[in-house]
């Protein structure tokens, strides 16, 4: 019988912008992405770093209205920790800000779903940005 899994994989994506708040374009990114099922989100914070290294981070319910986001229901918050998120934003430099996106994969719970009832595990995976692999692509291209 193969396992029904309430959540697929999960993935902390950390987004980078200029200023304090994410631009109309980078708001409209997460909108489109979930409008279209293709990610569920599950939570969504905001960190800042100051010029000083401290680091500032507002939930969505703190800032949602500042960056035309007050409508949006999150399914599930609080599993990114205290730690996951202390590290990845000292990824950010001083001075800068980032959207945490913690996001379901949701193409991929079917896939979870069907590995587990082989007993198959996904032992580890990376990814590659997409504009390293644009890069790539068009270096091989161009021969």
């Amino acid at each position: 019988m193969m396992p029904e899994f309430r959540y697929g994989p999960v993935e902390l994506m950390l987004v980078g912008f200029e200023g304090e708040r994410p631009g109309p374009e980078v708001v409209e990114a997460f909108l489109d992405v979930v409008d279209a099922g293709t990610v569920r989100l599950l939570d969504l914070l905001f960190v800042s770093r100051g010029a000083d290294g401290t680091i500032e981070i507002l939930e969505l319910e703190d800032a949602g209205e500042a960056v035309g986001l007050g409508d949006l229901v999150l399914e599930a918050t609080g599993l990114a920790s205290a730690e996951d998120i202390e590290e990845l934003a000292s990824e950010l430099e001083p001075g800068t800000s980032a959207a945490l996106l913690v996001i379901e994969l949701t193409w991929s719970k079917k896939l979870a779903e069907k590995l587990a009832a082989g007993n198959g595990y996904v032992v580890s995976t990376d990814r590659i940005p997409a504009p390293v692999v644009n890069e790539v692509f068009a270096e091989l291209a161009a021969g």
